[in-house]
Formats: structure tokens, C-alpha cells, sequence
């Protein structure tokens, strides 16, 4: 292979590779409060 290809691609890979490593992300569910408490069972009607 002529070194004007084995250049462009190895510019190519380069290119994926830094593209690639750029896209971490992280992504935080944080889970919503309760608005409301629910009744705690105490064993006897009120």
C-alpha cells in the first residue's frame, strides 16, 4: 500500500477513536420523593 493510504487511514482511525472516547456520558436516575406518606398499619381499626 502507497503511504498516502496507509496515512488516510490511519487519520480514519484516529478520527473513530477520538470520537468514540468523547461520548462517555453519565446518566443519574435519581428517584422522586413520596408526596405523600402512606399510612403505617398499626393492627387496630380507628
Amino acid at each position: 500500500m502507497s503511504k498516502s493510504i496507509k496515512l488516510i487511514a490511519l487519520a480514519g482511525l484516529l478520527a473513530a477513536v477520538t470520537a468514540c472516547a468523547q461520548q462517555e456520558e453519565e446518566f443519574v436516575v435519581v428517584e422522586p420523593e413520596p408526596i405523600s406518606q402512606e399510612p403505617e398499619f398499626t393492627g387496630k381499626y380507628k
